[in-house]
């Protein structure tokens, strides 16, 4: 346990950051799979309202420094790859 008025505020600091990473890294996965259930069932315009709505909570946890920068561009390139196959097949059929 601290000791140091200090050392138990950070302590306090911490329980409440980690409460709000923890709960911001949840409604990502979240927003991942609403838009993997969107390509899975090819609905085109659900699909490009979820990648929206993913790349804003991918940009807002980077500006709160959540995550690293580059693993959100990550998850944003795979989140566009995918538009555009989905878009594609739907333009071929």
């Amino acid at each position: 346990m601290p000791h140091t008025r200090s050392a138990k505020k950070r302590l306090r600091q911490n329980a409440t950051h980690q409460g709000r990473n923890k709960a911001v890294k949840t409604h990502l996965k979240t927003r991942v799979k609403k838009f993997d259930a969107a390509i899975a069932a090819g609905d085109v315009d659900e699909a490009k309202k979820q990648a929206l709505l993913l790349q804003k909570s991918f940009d807002r946890a980077v500006t709160h420094g959540i995550i690293h920068k580059n693993r959100a561009r990550r998850k944003n390139s795979i989140t566009v790859s995918n538009l555009a196959a989905l878009l594609k097949a739907k333009a071929a059929s």
